[in-house]
């Protein structure tokens, strides 16, 4: 599923050619997703220009002229530029054009977990956002927020980092990688980490987020961003994935363990 510096770089590359761009026409090939595709996305968003493209955790929002979608990528989906002549494929489910049909966003989703919804007038009280916790690259996700959060919690720290109610967009790959960097075993509980810890996983976390931002994301299987291109940031990894080889760090063999129904992997050396 991508993730936030997945999404991140889809919302920055579509920014790159997209903003100011006129809507000519909406084609909608399917009606529904996870929940149903509006009926009315071609009436509404004709003639509007794209005014902004951000991200609210793993979701992307559409900030037109009078309307706002809101779009989530599902397990295998992809947002992503297309010329007008660019051959249709099995799921492209909805296409944005743009400028007299120069070019498309076109909205791939091969599983159809994805969704495309009005936003409404206030995004940040929409259902599937009002619940939402705290952003971990803003300067509120602090080690001292991290201390005060985790308090009281026997929530192993792993499972704490991919709470989307405590804190987004930290997913399965992102959450192992700042464990490993921030030398923290993935099961501790939450409560039991110092306000020195805390502060050192606040800081690993951004880093690492950071890093895969700057290497456009992670593709472990589908994942391109809004002009078609892979990210990098699997070729960087330092426990995901390296189950049995040696840890960068120290040589002591990666181990994997199961953390509610996902694969952790970290150094039982440099972990602690």
């Amino acid at each position: 599923m991508p993730e936030l510096p997945e999404v991140e770089t889809t919302c920055r590359s579509i920014s790159a050619w997209a903003l100011g761009c006129r809507i000519d026409k909406v084609i909608r090939r399917r009606t529904n997703l996870r929940l149903p595709i509006p009926d009315d996305l071609d009436l509404r968003l004709r003639d509007q220009s794209l005014q902004a493209v951000f991200r609210r955790a793993k979701y992307i929002l559409l900030r037109f002229e009078r309307d706002t979608l809101l779009i989530h990528l599902g397990m295998s989906g992809s947002l992503r530029r297309a010329e007008s002549h660019t051959p249709l494929k099995t799921h492209d489910h909805v296409d944005f054009v743009f400028n007299q049909g120069e070019v498309i966003l076109r909205y791939h989703d091969p599983r159809r977990f994805g969704l495309i919804v009005w936003a409404g007038e206030d995004h940040d009280k929409h259902p599937l956002l009002s619940h939402l916790g705290i952003e971990p690259l803003t300067a509120e996700f602090s080690g001292a927020w991290l201390y005060r959060a985790t308090r009281e919690r026997e929530t192993e720290i792993k499972l704490f980092l991919m709470d989307a109610h405590r804190v987004v967009g930290v997913g399965n790959i992102y959450a192992s990688e700042a464990l490993f960097r921030a030398g923290i075993h993935p099961k501790t509980a939450a409560r039991k980490l110092s306000r020195r810890r805390c502060e050192r996983l606040s800081l690993s976390v951004k880093e690492t987020l950071e890093q895969a931002l700057r290497s456009g994301g992670s593709t472990l299987r589908d994942y391109v961003n809004g002009t078609g291109n892979p990210g990098s940031f699997q070729l960087e990894l330092s426990v995901y994935g390296r189950t049995d080889q040696p840890c960068l760090g120290c040589g002591t063999l990666i181990r994997q363990l199961k953390q509610g129904q996902r694969s952790t992997f970290y150094c039982p050396r440099c972990q602690r």
